[in-house]
């Protein structure tokens, strides 16, 4: 069975059970979802559902299905084995204070094993677990029950704790907040000649070995959690059941991972003659195809939230290729196959294809100058590769760190990364003079105008640095004085003339855009999730002072840890009467791997 009649059938299927049928959110998540917006993008089918479960009513009643569009970057080291993927679809079907666990789970059953309505699988080869009890919730006997009915065996029906059988699952910390509930999963015999029945033992090897897999999971919400505890039970109880449309292709064509799926298959042939691994194969089609959508739905590269993200995956897809680059042949061959694949169902794809090509060309054209020279280093290292040359190729060349993590496990090496960390708290202790200069102010003095507007020129500056060189670019001090601002920071080869003028451009196009800089103070344990700049291994107080050139704290084009103080618009940048221009005037070397530039707004 094919994936488009996968999600045909699935969606047929909940129509006829009078659900509304939903389009599938964009990846980006919005702050219409409340307490879902912790989240840089959509993980789950009901993510974008959360103020609707916790029971505001919802404009198309109250049964709903679709299949969403979702991004998880949790697993991204993991991406390169059968089962695991960036992008996903997922299935789901919700109930909004309407039916509950006997009718979700007569339905599930209902549209694996039918072969009318149906995926038509083989009932026989079917496993289900279901929460065994605790201080939160009793043991689902209810669920158990449903299933039997159903006449699945009652050895075949496992109880298992909340670390396996409550949604979220609780593994560690638990600082959920939100709708919860237990849940039971489905589980699918993958083998040639099948397993028959399992004990509980048999049943938990058998799932470590992948000879079942996991289909389907109807979670029970009837509580709600703060933090992590549950505080009451929900205004109603609700159902909201996902299965992964990867899986369910894999098992239903036959395949032992999802690559080898009509989703995936037709961008793995495009590098069947390649010589490299088939784990750098798959990281390569799982990146270009979680980056084709985030690209279609708004996100860019950049070096903050969902931007970095992006950033770091094409990065990734970039790094494994055999001669580690993508050019526009490559790049359109890729895009080409994967808007083939998803038009039908994603007609967005197609109006952007230019687009989406566009931004991957950009980008990797941009990675491209850092990593020619960031390989040839590399690989005169790669024999001794100590933390100071791991160092040294991170700081010197421009070279990010987990890309050099990424081509040592080529190469089958390990990096110290505690001794890393250690060399760069003890670089940036170094740097703390200079530190102090940014974030204390270094100010000659904060009552000039003028100093007020090189500061934020800086800001600018930081970040647009990192915009044209890369991640390497580490700041390493700075100085403003009312006529002009200095900055110093790590980059290991002289700037072209096209680069000097890239970083002119979006600072003068930053100033014309009269974008406001704003600052917030907040706990240091948050501010650190924000990513906003700041000196990695450097002392901070509890308390943080942001500032942030943007509408938002999300979507700012710069954020740092600062003193102030600043202009109150970038506008402002351009003086008196709007007509100055920010200009870089020398951009030297002043020691090994660092640079200084110096520029004036006039």
């Amino acid at each position: 069975m094919q994936s488009s009649d996968i999600r045909a059938r699935f969606l047929e299927f909940f129509k006829k059970r009078n659900h509304t049928i939903l389009s599938s959110a964009s990846l980006v998540t919005t702050d219409e979802q409340g307490v879902t917006n912790t989240t840089l993008f959509n993980t789950a089918g009901m993510q974008p559902l959360v103020p609707y479960l916790l029971g505001k009513p919802h404009p198309e009643g109250n049964r709903l299905a679709n299949v969403q569009k979702c991004v998880r970057t949790i697993d991204i080291d993991d991406i390169g084995d059968k089962t695991h993927a960036t992008f996903f679809e997922m299935l789901g079907n919700w109930s909004l204070g309407d039916y509950f666990k006997k009718e979700a789970i007569t339905w599930s059953y209902e549209f694996l094993t039918s072969k009318e309505e149906g995926l038509g699988l083989d009932p026989h080869r079917l496993y289900v677990t279901v929460f065994e009890g605790d201080a939160n919730s009793p043991r689902d006997l209810e669920a158990a029950e449903a299933w039997k009915s159903l006449g699945v065996p009652e050895h075949r029906i496992y109880f298992k704790g909340a670390e396996a059988n409550w949604w979220p699952a609780v593994k560690g910390k638990d600082t959920w907040t939100g709708p919860t509930g237990p849940c039971s999963e489905m589980f699918y015999d993958i083998t040639e000649s099948g397993l028959g029945d399992l004990t509980p033992e048999q049943f938990e090897q058998a799932d470590s070995e992948q000879k079942i897999v996991e289909i389907w999971n109807d979670v029970f919400m009837e509580f709600e959690k703060k933090e992590g505890t549950i505080v009451g039970k929900l205004t109603q109880k609700n159902v909201d059941t996902g299965a992964g449309l990867e899986r369910l292709a894999a098992v239903l064509q036959k395949k032992d991972n999802i690559y080898d799926t009509d989703l995936l298959k037709p961008v793995m042939d495009l590098m069947v003659k390649a010589p490299n691994s088939l784990s750098s194969k798959r990281i390569i089609a799982d990146h270009l195809r979680a980056s084709t959508f985030l690209i279609a739905d708004g996100v860019i590269p950049s070096n903050t939230d969902r931007g970095y993200i992006l950033r770091r995956l094409i990065r990734r897809a970039i790094i494994n290729t055999t001669d580690k680059k993508l050019d526009e042949k490559r790049i359109s061959m890729f895009i080409d196959t994967l808007v083939g694949i998803y038009e039908k169902s994603y007609p967005e794809l197609l109006s952007k294809k230019e687009y989406i090509k566009g931004v991957l060309n950009e980008e990797a054209g941009k990675f491209g100058q850092v990593l020619v020279q960031g390989i040839k280093e590399f690989e005169k290292s790669a024999e001794n590769l100590t933390p100071e040359v791991v160092f040294n190729l991170y700081t010197t060349h421009g070279l990010p760190f987990e890309i050099i993590k990424e081509m040592a496990k080529e190469k089958g090496l390990t990096i110290d990364e505690v001794a890393f960390e250690k060399a760069l708290a003890q670089h940036q202790s170094l740097s703390r003079a200079g530190a102090e200069q940014k974030f204390k102010g270094g100010l000659s003095d904060v009552n000039d105008p003028m100093v007020l507007r090189y500061h934020t020129a800086t800001h600018l500056l930081h970040q647009a640095l990192h915009d044209v060189l890369g991640e390497g670019v580490g700041q390493k001090g700075s100085n403003i004085t009312p006529e002009r601002l200095r900055f110093d920071f790590s980059y290991g080869t002289k700037m072209t003339d096209e680069q000097k003028k890239k970083v002119e451009d979006i600072i003068n196009e930053k100033i014309t855009q009269h974008i406001p800089m704003k600052q917030v103070t907040m706990p240091r344990a948050q501010a650190e999730q924000t990513g906003a700049r700041h000196f990695f291994g450097e002392k901070y107080g509890e308390e943080i002072s942001i500032y942030f050139i943007g509408d938002t704290l999300d979507a700012a084009y710069s954020k740092e840890f600062c003193g102030g103080p600043h202009v109150s618009n970038t506008s402002e940048l351009a003086g008196p009467e709007g007509k100055w221009r920010f200009k870089i005037q020398k951009e030297e070397a002043i020691s090994q791997g660092v640079r200084r530039i110096k520029a004036v707004l006039g």
